[in-house]
């Protein structure tokens, strides 16, 4: 007989790797390369998301649409200003 029982053994969840690297992704395709990282964090979230379920995927697919909408409102912008984009204060 073993010495070990799990009947009181703690149930830990472990967090998808899939789920923070869509995280990752989203944070920083707010600030650097949406167009790249914005499909890639809507992607691992989603994948993370049908494997587990969990809130933090639901968190990259989220910032993956911001980041993809923000990509799309700075587009616009430069081609309203003749394809440059400059900010112009005071």
């Amino acid at each position: 007989m073993s010495s070990h029982s799990r009947i009181g053994a703690p149930h830990t969840s472990r967090t998808s790797g899939l789920a923070i690297a869509g995280l990752v992704c989203g944070i920083v395709g707010i600030f650097f390369l949406p167009i790249i990282l914005g499909p890639l964090a809507v992607v691992f979230g989603a994948v993370a998301l049908r494997q587990n379920g969990s809130a933090m995927a639901k968190w990259a697919i989220g910032l993956g649409v911001v980041d993809i909408v923000l990509m799309i409102v700075m587009f616009v912008v430069a081609a309203n200003n003749g394809g440059s984009l400059t900010w112009r204060v005071g």
